[in-house]
């Protein structure tokens, strides 16, 4: 079983976030700079809120919304559903499943310590089936 902790050691803590109080446009930005469809929404150093590509979508351009006037708090989804290190990865993807979702921030303690996307979760499960049609092989192979 794969856990949350394991996809982190994969692939790393790296998190990049934004204020709330930043324009939508700064969000955006931020995005695709680093190649990601959502960003945590910190505020004072707390998470509250996550704010991804399909909520400018929907709360921004859709509706002629100005991304410089607009600010990251007014469109972010909160509040956050969050998972553990020590979740597994079947967890996670029937939370996404369930919310509709496509990314989890990972807390430890309160702390945030890493996000994982749909993208991470089939990515792992992939590679666990691999590996196992390769252990079956080779046991069948003898």
């Amino acid at each position: 079983m794969i856990l949350v902790s394991h996809l982190l050691d994969r692939k790393g803590k790296d998190v990049w976030s934004v204020d709330a109080d930043q324009p939508v446009l700064e969000a955006i930005r931020v995005m695709a700079d680093r190649r990601v469809g959502a960003l945590p929404v910190m505020s004072g150093g707390q998470l509250v809120g996550l704010v991804s590509e399909r909520d400018y979508a929907r709360k921004v351009a859709l509706l002629g919304r100005a991304s410089a006037q607009t600010f990251v708090r007014q469109i972010m989804s909160a509040p956050v559903v969050t998972v553990q290190p020590s979740d597994s990865v079947q967890h996670c993807m029937e939370i996404m499943t369930e919310k509709r979702i496509r990314h989890l921030p990972v807390v430890d303690d309160g702390t945030m310590i890493g996000l994982v996307s749909i993208g991470d979760l089939v990515r792992a499960v992939i590679e666990e089936q691999q590996q196992t049609i390769e252990h079956l092989e080779k046991f069948i192979a003898g």
